[in-house]
């Protein structure tokens, strides 16, 4: 049997035609009930004021930026083993990223880097839920109080993630992705800011569509852009959010017997941090002989992939982000993840020989 990384067509298509005709009927495709309905909805599950659909993850990065003042001559610190999308969302705000070290242990932005990242051009903090687990916020945010930094949450993989009982976007600004493999994921590109403060919501909603003002279309306000969720996309992401949490509790379900059966495989497997709820939007272990236990995967039918194989700093086009402040654990990190199936369509079989092939 052949167990592939992610099967997204093993999903039901009845509510996606469902979304389809719902739409057709309404004959409205942009800026209607659906997104309405939407950001009502995914507001209230992440327990924040609001929440505004764009056009993709990189696109809510660099517009919660934007709304929050944050733009040309500004450096924003984030991490350095993160996918290339956050540095892309930090650089469409115009502002300069700054890469930053992980804790060795959780593999999220450490906070003591962070601060020693910061310089006093230092603007905002991205925080990075990789892999479905929430960065220690805790200190982050008091870094961010003590130096009156923003603090934009990337969010793209923590659908229904917690940090102390709180979601991304309730106790502060958060970016959420939907692209189709995400926890809540679309048919395409798709994201959403997520907000406790009215004005910034107020910003994004303009700066979403040219700037204009939702009463006032053709006169721009402030310099905007396209990034508007589109209703197909938001009619289906109502649909899809009835389901995360029964998703994710799968999700929890696959990552507990996947820890508990590779305790002693030889592989380090990751961690859920005391205070904080895992989303296991990727179950990510630790390879020393990557590509050697890779292929021995792939020999034994279970295909796997890598997030990400290199630290943002050793990529062609951020070399020039190296900076002063060491990025030894990203790097070590970047050279030994593999991603294992888990998804919520993973059946037990597969996930048993999962489990088969790497112990073997």
């Amino acid at each position: 049997m052949r167990v592939p990384f992610i099967d997204l067509g093993r999903r039901p298509a009845d509510e996606l035609e469902e979304a389809f005709s719902a739409v057709l009927a309404r004959g409205r495709y942009v800026g209607g009930p659906a997104l309405e309905r939407f950001e009502s909805e995914f507001s209230a599950y992440c327990g924040a004021a609001h929440a505004v659909g764009v056009n993709s993850g990189t696109d809510a990065i660099a517009l919660a930026l934007r709304a929050h003042g944050v733009g040309p001559g500004d450096e924003v610190v984030t991490a350095a083993n993160t996918c290339v999308a956050t540095i892309t969302g930090i650089a469409g705000a115009g502002a300069t990223p700054v890469l930053a070290d992980v804790d060795p242990e959780t593999w999220t932005l450490d906070p003591a880097s962070a601060e020693a990242a910061c310089t006093p051009r230092t603007k905002a903090l991205v925080p990075v839920h990789l892999y479905g687990q929430c960065a220690d916020l805790g200190p982050l945010h008091a870094l961010a109080a003590d130096r009156g930094l923003v603090l934009v949450e990337d969010a793209a993989q923590g659908h229904g993630a917690s940090y102390g009982g709180a979601r991304p976007g309730s106790a502060s600004t958060a970016a959420y992705s939907f692209y189709p493999t995400k926890n809540l994921g679309a048919l395409g590109d798709a994201g959403a800011v997520v907000t406790t403060e009215d004005h910034v919501a107020e910003l994004l909603r303009m700066l979403r569509s040219h700037g204009e003002r939702a009463e006032a279309r053709g006169t721009a306000v402030v310099p905007g852009v396209n990034s508007r969720l589109d209703e197909i996309q938001a009619e289906l992401l109502v649909r899809k959010l009835a389901h995360l949490d029964g998703w994710n509790d799968r999700r929890r379900h696959l990552a507990g017997y996947y820890r508990r059966e590779l305790a002693e495989s030889g592989v380090t497997t990751p961690v859920e941090a005391e205070g904080r709820v895992h989303a296991w939007h990727l179950f990510v272990v630790l390879a020393p002989d990557r590509n050697t236990f890779r292929a021995r995967m792939h020999e034994q039918g279970v295909e796997t992939l890598v997030h990400y194989p290199d630290a943002i700093h050793r990529q062609p086009a951020y070399t020039s982000l190296a900076g002063s402040v060491p990025l030894t654990v990203s790097e070590r990190l970047c050279a030994q993840v593999v991603s294992l199936p888990l998804y919520p369509d993973l059946t037990d079989a597969e996930a048993e020989q999962v489990v088969a092939a790497v112990n073997a």
